[in-house]
This record gives C-alpha cells, sequence and structure tokens, in this order.
C-alpha cells in the first residue's frame, strides 16, 4: 500500500513539472512550442516564421512581430511557461504569486 501511496505522490509531482516546463520561444522547436497552453500548430508555425526573420529581442518585439499576440495573450503564453531569452513576460500571473500571498496578508492586517 505504501508502494503505491509512493508512486502516485512521484507521478503526480512529474506531471507538475512537465506542465509548468520553461520553452524559450527563440530556442524551441514547433513541438516544444505546440506544448505551450494557448499555442496550437498555426501560431507555432507563425512564431517559426517569424524567428527564421530574426531572433525575438524581448516580449514587445515578440507581440510585434507574431499576429494575434497581444498583451493579454502574451501574459497567458508566459503564465504557461513560454519565454523569452529566459525571461518571462512582466507582469504575467506566474511572477505575481509572491505578491498574491503578501497581498492577502495585508488584508488580513487591515481586518484587525
Amino acid at each position: 500500500m505504501l508502494k503505491k501511496l509512493l508512486l502516485a505522490v512521484a507521478t503526480l509531482v512529474a506531471t507538475m513539472s512537465l506542465a509548468f516546463a520553461q520553452v524559450d520561444v527563440n530556442k524551441a522547436d514547433q513541438a516544444a512550442l505546440d506544448s505551450v497552453k494557448g499555442i496550437g500548430p498555426a501560431k507555432s508555425k507563425a512564431i517559426l516564421d517569424e524567428r527564421a526573420k530574426g531572433e525575438f529581442k524581448d516580449w514587445a518585439d515578440f507581440e510585434k512581430r507574431v499576429k494575434g499576440i497581444g498583451g493579454k495573450n502574451a501574459a497567458k503564453l508566459s503564465e504557461a511557461g513560454l519565454q523569452i531569452n529566459g525571461k518571462s513576460r512582466e507582469g504575467a500571473p506566474m511572477q505575481a504569486a509572491g505578491a498574491a500571498k503578501s497581498a492577502e496578508a495585508k488584508k488580513d492586517t487591515a481586518k484587525k
């Protein structure tokens, strides 16, 4: 029974790490881009076509060059693990996890 429980926990941890894998848009192939939630085959092809013209400098460059990628969409893609030159998009919810905890602590303090 204990072995089954440990196996289930190990499987869960492995699955979680895959779900939050970081994919750099300047290094990824089509399969890696497709693995990011919110990017399908058409969008990954558009990204690769634009990247063939030159690497993306930053998120602003990425949003400007890839049709259909705006601020909100870019934030969602960043939250799903997409990076440009190893950096997540500023303002993406994934980066704000610590800020959410401190905001919750401030609310608790304000109530007292």
